[in-house]
């Protein structure tokens, strides 16, 4: 299923969102910088994409970390994963955080995160004083493991 999604260029230099192959499930976010940005250990940086989107009603466009930016050169999102929800229409932008020991450079055009769309239920939340059983029950961290 291909669905259309609307983009809006606010920079000359800003980049569409991409997939890397046919099966991608994240579309890459490309850094729409002036200059290269170099990010010290622990510190975080907002780059700027330059576009703006239309998600659909009923779905949210997730913003996650390249991975081989995350494994390879400590780089990924300070939230983890970013939400845009459809009635949001300024720019995307994504803060990175360098969890590496050394100074990491982020260059102009330069894929750095990935984008995810995909639809969600919106929910009525109720009290009640009682939830259904499970074997699970109330096991949390590990309680499903050996370890």
């Amino acid at each position: 299923m291909t669905e259309k999604i609307a983009v809006k260029k606010l920079n000359d230099k800003a980049i569409i969102p991409t997939y890397g192959t046919e099966f991608s499930a994240g579309a890459d976010i490309y850094a729409c910088l002036q200059e290269p940005v170099t990010i010290g250990p622990g510190e975080a940086y907002m780059v700027h994409t330059g576009i703006a989107v239309e998600i659909p009603v009923g779905y949210a466009g997730l913003i996650y970390a390249r991975s081989g930016m995350a494994v390879k050169r400590g780089l990924a999102p300070s939230n983890k994963v970013g939400v845009i929800d459809a009635d949001y229409r300024g720019e995307i932008m994504v803060q990175l955080f360098n969890q590496s020991k050394q100074p990491q450079t982020i260059e102009p055009g330069e894929r750095i995160a990935q984008m995810v769309v995909t639809p969600f239920l919106k929910v009525l939340w109720e009290e009640c004083g009682e939830l259904s059983e499970t074997v699970r029950g109330a096991g949390g961290f590990g309680s499903t493991g050996k370890n």
